[in-house]
């Protein structure tokens, strides 16, 4: 048997891949269970998520968990607490995933813009064509400046900066209504 450092085990998605556990994946998933079965601000999202990091590492007998396994003890913890109605709510969807910008500049080459929207493109839409409701973007700063070819920002840099975000945009409003409901952070 492997131990991991933290004693948290691993979440087993669909199709056999194997994540690291998320905290704020869970807290955002009960936090909109909760917005919908009527509380504004709830904060026991905070609390059901220590209690099932407590229940993970000290009575969980695997090195992995599946997706519908966390679902369950998450539902059970709701039931348990009193909050039977979030439960109803709650789906943990897939945890979010990170893109590098900066990678895709450079796998696109300097000053290749065009290869770079084509490739931003394929990855926005793998990933939420997988289900994936939350995209964390990084490197948007490194991934301009490598498209310009420029060592310090110019205002070219702020027009790209403003075109990528505004792809982006355009490409998760374009997403199939039932899978709208994706969060995209850019840094």
């Amino acid at each position: 048997m492997i131990a991991l450092a933290d004693g948290m085990p691993l979440v087993k998605l669909d199709g056999g891949r194997v994540v690291l556990f998320q905290r704020d994946w869970i807290v955002r998933a009960l936090a909109k269970a909760a917005f919908k079965a009527g509380y504004q601000k709830w904060w026991m999202a905070e609390v059901i998520a220590d209690a099932l990091e407590f229940h993970l590492i000290h009575h969980l007998d695997a090195n992995a968990i599946t997706v519908p396994q966390l679902a369950k003890v998450i539902g059970d913890l709701l039931q348990v607490t009193g909050y039977a109605e979030v439960a109803l709510f709650f789906d943990p969807g897939l945890p979010g995933e990170q893109l590098n910008l900066a990678e895709l500049a450079r796998e696109a080459g300097s000053g290749y813009e065009l290869a770079f929207f084509n490739r931003l493109r394929d990855r926005l839409q793998s990933l939420i064509g997988a289900g994936t409701t939350e995209v964390d973007l990084v490197g948007l700063s490194s991934c301009v400046k490598q498209l310009r070819a420029r060592k310090s920002w110019n205002s070219g840099c702020n027009d790209l900066q403003e075109e990528i975000v505004s792809f982006v945009r355009t490409q998760t409003l374009a997403a199939p209504a039932a899978k709208r409901e994706i969060c995209v952070q850019m840094r």
